[in-house]
């Protein structure tokens, strides 16, 4: 079927292809009687603007910002390497995009970040913002200021932020409850949890949709007190060793956030990781060689590149009032296990 055109609108309305752009774009120097027609033209033709050629058209420029958590964290590594290797493909729509680096754990920082940002810097901002009230009003000032604001990987649903771009963090926390549920006996044994930090929304929504079903579901399970290493392979390294010490009979651990490879070598080193079931998450090549070495029993993850690419189009539609296609930016959850491993390309 032919698309709709803007020629289309302006010969059913009975006047100018100027007249129809002054309209669709809230100019003045329109009588209301004109505007009405080209309304009602548009309604009937169900015409829909192409976003894209008008942006083209107008020469209209894209300034976004990310702001990824920086250190050894594999899957944020792999996250900063999309929006690199992403942003080079949109040159063509004018599409800028800045990769800001920030401590996700220091709130401070992450707000001084915010703060110095407005309009005559960018359009647009994706953030893995921690859950604390200071980031939660600086993301409010910076939508006051005009920049649009959307949360990635890691929500802030208390602030004025536009969009999230993630998975839902409470049904993965869920996931593996319920993968942990199924591969330890039934019968009593222990769990044991490390986070980054349950400050972190996507580490608290894991921790708390994990429990629920291990509580529900399991209750022979018991659960240890939740350990926080700030996603650092080194704190968990340190994190692991003790744990293993302390409980000798311990049947399961699960990785909250980052900071797997210091969790897989405190395994390895101590010959725990065959007789202990380790959920985790995000595919990096650390966690694809513990899934097929046996250390590592199951991984949840999410795709960095999809989330990129969801953050620009989300941004880019929030700049042009254009409308968010819900589908087509709703974030799978993937789980793997050594059988199902995608290939390396």
């Amino acid at each position: 079927m032919r698309r709709v055109t803007i020629h289309d609108v302006a010969s059913k309305a009975g006047v100018s292809l100027a007249t129809v752009d002054r309209v669709l774009n809230g100019r003045p120097g329109v009588r209301k009687v004109t505007i009405d027609r080209v309304q009602a033209a548009v309604r009937d033709l169900n015409y829909e603007p192409d976003a894209f050629a008008a942006g083209l058209a107008k020469r209209r420029s894209y300034r976004l910002h990310f702001l990824i958590p920086n250190g050894p964290n594999a899957f944020m590594e792999d996250l900063s390497r999309e929006a690199r290797d992403f942003a080079a493909t949109l040159m063509r729509e004018r599409v800028s995009v800045h990769i800001e680096p920030i401590d996700a754990f220091d709130a401070h920082r992450v707000t001084g970040t915010l703060a110095i940002l407005d309009k005559s810097v960018c359009d647009g901002v994706a953030v893995v913002a921690p859950s604390f009230p200071e980031v939660r009003a600086a993301i409010d000032r910076l939508q006051d200021r005009g920049v649009h604001v959307v949360t990635l990987v890691s929500d802030h649903p208390a602030s004025s932020r536009r969009h999230f771009v993630g998975i839902d963090n409470m049904a993965a926390g869920r996931v593996a409850g319920r993968l942990l549920g199924r591969f330890l006996p039934k019968e009593p044994a222990k769990i044991a949890f490390i986070a980054g930090s349950l400050g972190l929304r996507d580490h608290a929504d894991r921790y708390a949709g994990c429990t629920q079903v291990i509580d529900n579901e399991f209750p022979h399970l018991e659960l240890l007190k939740v350990r926080e290493g700030r996603d650092d392979n080194g704190k968990n390294h340190d994190i692991a060793l003790k744990l293993l010490a302390e409980h000798p009979d311990l049947a399961g651990l699960y990785n909250i956030g980052a900071g797997n490879r210091g969790l897989i070598a405190a395994l390895e080193e101590t010959r725990r990781g065959a007789g202990l079931t380790f959920i985790g998450h995000e595919l990096t090549p650390y966690t694809r060689a513990a899934l097929q070495n046996g250390t590592m029993d199951a991984l949840i993850a999410q795709d960095p590149g999809h989330e990129v690419r969801s953050a620009i189009r989300v941004l880019k539609a929030l700049c042009d009032g254009a409308p968010i296609v819900e589908g087509q930016e709703r974030i799978g959850i993937d789980i793997f296990l050594k059988d199902n491993l995608p290939d390396l390309a």
